[in-house]
């Protein structure tokens, strides 16, 4: 007769009993480790995502007409934003004919002070510049180019003149701007992005918001009463922000000094960013 070869139930329990003795030790050591990692990668991506939005704001404020930038805060609605011209290129304009040849005089130059339809501009434009976008010359005062006062719009742009010019703009009517302005610079302002609003936005009662980019609408000449929202949302989970702008704050009297404080918060991770920037206003 063959004998059965097998565990004894008693040989089975003990088995299970040590295997889970085992798990239970390895759980304890390496729950720990687990939730240290996952924490860790929470964190960095929420670092990320401040660090990247931060950026994106100093990057169009650093780009924006100079001068053009202001600040709004509501505090009984929760919300702060900062509003500015974008732009997206620019350049030097003709200031006076060019008299190398006395008896032919060429270029057409664009004088402040003085009623321009067209006028040479010196220095490669971008192929993105386009009819409909504006020109804003010298925005020495804050609101000028809200007011429209420095701004014209961009009828056509006819190609280089080999010894001339690089390329001539036409405005849709003619624009005196502001006398006194002697930079020859200009900038353009895309058609479609008149102004750029950055709004933060979080429930009065607590808990976390957003930031929103909003463009698309005329500016007024006035800065803004409320701080706008919309569909474009550069961030979320945001519990904690701060937006402070101090002009005149720089090396000279003609910079100021942008803070951002931005904090996120997800589950029991939360981190705090400060990012400043120094704001060029040399037209």
């Amino acid at each position: 007769m063959t004998r059965q070869r097998g565990f004894t139930l008693v040989e089975l329990i003990v088995v299970m009993v040590v295997v889970g003795v085992i798990a239970g030790v390895l759980v304890l050591q390496l729950r720990p480790a687990m939730q240290s990692y996952v924490a860790i990668r929470q964190r960095a991506n929420l670092t990320s995502q401040a660090d990247a939005a931060l950026r994106r704001i100093v990057a169009e404020v650093h780009a924006a007409v100079p001068n053009s930038l202001r600040y709004t805060r509501v505090p009984q609605a929760g919300s702060q934003c900062i509003e500015f011209v974008p732009t997206k290129d620019g350049g030097r304009f003709r200031t006076a004919q060019d008299f190398s040849d006395p008896n032919q005089p060429r270029g057409t130059a664009l004088v402040p002070g003085v009623a321009t339809a067209t006028f040479d501009v010196l220095t490669d434009l971008d192929p993105g510049v386009a009819k409909g976008d504006l020109v804003v010359v010298g925005n020495i005062n804050r609101d000028d180019v809200y007011a429209g006062t420095n701004v014209g719009t961009i009828a056509s742009i006819a190609g280089a003149t080999a010894g001339v010019t690089r390329h001539t703009l036409t405005l849709r009517t003619p624009a005196t701007f502001p006398a006194g302005y002697e930079g020859g610079r200009f900038v353009v302002v895309p058609a479609s992005e008149r102004a750029v609003t950055y709004t933060c936005k979080i429930p009065p009662g607590g808990g976390t918001g957003a930031i929103y980019r909003v463009t698309g609408y005329t500016p007024g000449a006035a800065p803004q009463q409320t701080c706008p929202t919309g569909p474009a949302i550069l961030v979320t989970k945001v519990s904690d922000c701060n937006f402070v702008y101090l002009e005149n704050e720089g090396a000279t009297q003609q910079s100021g000094y942008l803070q951002l404080r931005l904090g996120l918060t997800d589950g029991d991770e939360s981190v705090r960013l400060t990012m400043g920037a120094h704001v060029e206003n040399v037209p």
